[in-house]
């Protein structure tokens, strides 16, 4: 900690002293009355702002996507020794002896060296740190436009991670993914939504159920299809390169206001297997307006089902989403079941209609690893600790899930 305070004060020490340090170059060995000082001083600060926009938005905008933390680092780096350098062969030389701008020089070239160094290594050292995050080998990496992409595998075991956050592990997914899937289907449900899913378990599942023919797939990230389509698809079993699925790239959200591929009279189940809302932009998708939507391509007779979070490790959140489907014209049963990786999992299936749905297996299901009708049936069961609680709506004004979930992992 000693370290970053004494950096942070030396390297404000520096910023501080600049513009007086120029300033008195420029004028150095020269009488300057009140407007010249003024004007010197003017164009000096006009620099330093510009300088500082450039900056403030390269970094986000162009540095950090393109070249990454580390390289990014080192470049700003070079920038600014090349600035030094510039300073030193147009100012100092009317200061400093041979010997002094010569060594000054020299030792902004050895800078330059160690920067251009990291700048070639870089692509290792990311690689070494970001394994160290993670117990398992990583087989593969992206850094997308909307998150980091991260798949590792040890035996049999294969995981998925989105900035950071653990998405499914083939030891248990078909626990989680059986759950969320097969009690949206009804009977004889022939047409389904699904909106997230990137992975494609759940139309993996989906292409097992017979009858249905018509799937369309919502997903944000296009780098996450890409993955489900080459470095998953042996999990997946290639269910986004099937015929029957038809992969829409769009927010959830943004393709629900202006639907395409709605078969007539709405699908017969539509499944939300969304990331948790664990910030304002993933908590839209938790909110009265996001479920309202869903309302208008859902069919008069069909279920949703929606991930919901743990009722144990985020109490609020979980029955905040049971009420924020209620508000939206929806009766709701909650569920739950036991996933070994995220522990306590839940779910909720609506439909539109005064009866709450009875989650049931369909009758010509095929044959299922986890879910069968009697731990279905359990599932419904909530002990004391985690049973339902009235909670006010999450709304797009009013997220409230998204401090329900921070509050919950603390």
């Amino acid at each position: 900690v000693w370290v970053l305070v004494v950096g942070t004060a030396l390297i404000g020490a520096l910023v501080g002293a600049e513009v007086p340090l120029l300033m008195t170059l420029l004028q150095r060995g020269r009488l300057a009355g009140a407007s010249d000082a003024g004007r010197v001083l003017a164009n000096l600060n006009a620099a330093d702002y510009l300088g500082a926009l450039i900056g403030g938005l390269a970094w986000p905008f162009l540095l950090l996507p393109h070249l990454g933390m580390i390289r990014g680092a080192a470049a700003t780096g070079i920038v600014n020794l090349a600035a030094a350098a510039v300073v030193s062969v147009f100012l100092l030389r009317r200061v400093l002896t041979r010997v002094q701008l010569v060594t000054a020089l020299g030792v902004l070239a050895s800078a330059l060296g160690v920067l251009t160094t990291l700048l070639i290594i870089a692509e290792g050292i990311e690689t070494t740190t970001r394994q160290r995050l993670y117990s398992d080998p990583i087989v593969a990496f992206e850094r997308s436009a909307y998150q980091e992409i991260v798949v590792t595998r040890r035996g049999d075991d294969t995981r998925l991670y989105l900035d950071g956050a653990l998405q499914f592990s083939t030891r248990d997914e078909f626990r989680y993914t059986e759950s969320l899937v097969y009690p949206a289907l009804g009977s004889g449900a022939r047409s389904v939504l699904i909106l997230g899913g990137g992975d494609g378990l759940a139309a993996r599942e989906l292409l097992r159920q017979p009858g249905i023919d018509t799937i369309v797939q919502v997903e944000l990230d296009p780098a996450v299809v890409d993955l489900a389509r080459t470095t998953l698809s042996d999990i997946n079993a290639g269910s986004l390169t099937d015929p029957r699925v038809k992969v829409i790239v769009d927010d959830a959200l943004t393709w629900l206001r202006q639907p395409d591929s709605v078969p007539e009279g709405g699908f017969d189940a539509v499944i939300v297997d969304l990331p948790d809302p664990d910030n304002p932009v993933l908590g839209r998708l938790y909110s009265t307006e996001f479920y309202a939507l869903v309302g208008r391509v859902l069919a008069g007779d069909g279920l949703m089902a929606v991930q919901a979070g743990s009722p144990y490790s985020t109490l609020n959140a979980f029955w905040r989403n049971v009420s924020t489907i209620e508000s939206a014209g929806f009766t709701v049963t909650p569920y739950h079941v036991h996933v070994p990786t995220f522990g306590d999992w839940g779910f909720a299936l609506a439909r539109r209609g005064e009866a709450p749905p009875t989650p049931r297996i369909p009758e010509n299901a095929p044959p299922l690893r986890f879910l069968d009708q009697r731990v279905l049936d359990a599932a419904t069961v909530f002990s004391p600790d985690i049973g339902p609680r009235a909670m006010e709506p999450s709304t797009l004004a009013n997220p409230r899930i998204v401090d329900d979930m921070r509050q919950g992992y603390n």
